[in-house]
């Protein structure tokens, strides 16, 4: 989403645990930060204040995915769980919770959660990929918290699906093959359409890139 955020106007900070090749060639803020370490986390942040700028729009859209095999009601370990946990659940809480003050110095803030589809309850209709669903079913109770804690502050906050995406998330391959999967450049220029239309009457919901509501 950083180009179409540049693209806009936006002075924009990436983030990642390492600033790799195509980030280092857009011209944008760039920061190394792992949201499996909430001194990581700090540091930025301290980096971030230092600007004494707004923060308009805070995305939080970091995830790791275990192997299917590692990842199933017989096999899943406390060391998976935790690990996904801490990347996909409780990296983007601290994130949030360490950039508050500057999100709540912009006019008119939004803050978006990447999740996933396989985060609904109500839609698995699959079962497995235990701490993988788990995590962003968690991501979603966390967002909707926090709708309801910054209403009243003019936060917009939404949850989103980037459905199947070629990245290097599925390490398997399998969503490579999927003839529903897109290139990152078109799911995130949908997703970022779907962030830039919704104001605090959706605050609290989760939208599928394509724009349509998905059901917790």
């Amino acid at each position: 989403m950083t180009y179409y955020q540049l693209w806009q106007g936006y002075t924009v900070f990436a983030l990642d645990r390492v600033i790799g090749r195509e980030l280092k060639e857009l011209a944008c803020q760039k920061f190394e930060c792992d949201l499996a370490s909430s001194d990581s986390i700090d540091r930025f942040a301290f980096h971030y204040r230092s600007f004494d700028e707004p923060l308009d729009v805070l995305l939080n859209i970091a995830g790791v995915m275990a192997p299917k095999a590692d990842d199933a009601l017989e096999s899943v370990a406390p060391s998976t769980l935790l690990s996904t946990f801490q990347v996909n659940t409780f990296g983007p809480l601290l994130l949030t919770q360490a950039l508050l003050h500057s999100l709540l110095q912009a006019k008119s803030p939004k803050l978006a959660f990447m999740s996933s589809r396989v985060g609904s309850i109500a839609d698995n209709s699959s079962g497995g990929a235990y701490s993988y669903r788990a995590s962003k079913a968690a991501l979603n109770s966390i967002g909707k918290s926090m709708a309801m804690d910054l209403k009243e502050k003019g936060v917009v906050v939404l949850l989103s699906h980037p459905g199947f995406v070629i990245s290097g998330l599925d390490r398997t391959g399998d969503t490579r093959n999927n003839p529903e999967a897109v290139t990152p450049e078109e799911a995130a220029e949908k997703l970022w359409k779907v962030v830039c239309a919704k104001g605090l009457a959706e605050t609290g919901t989760f939208w599928h890139r394509e724009g349509f509501e998905l059901p917790w």
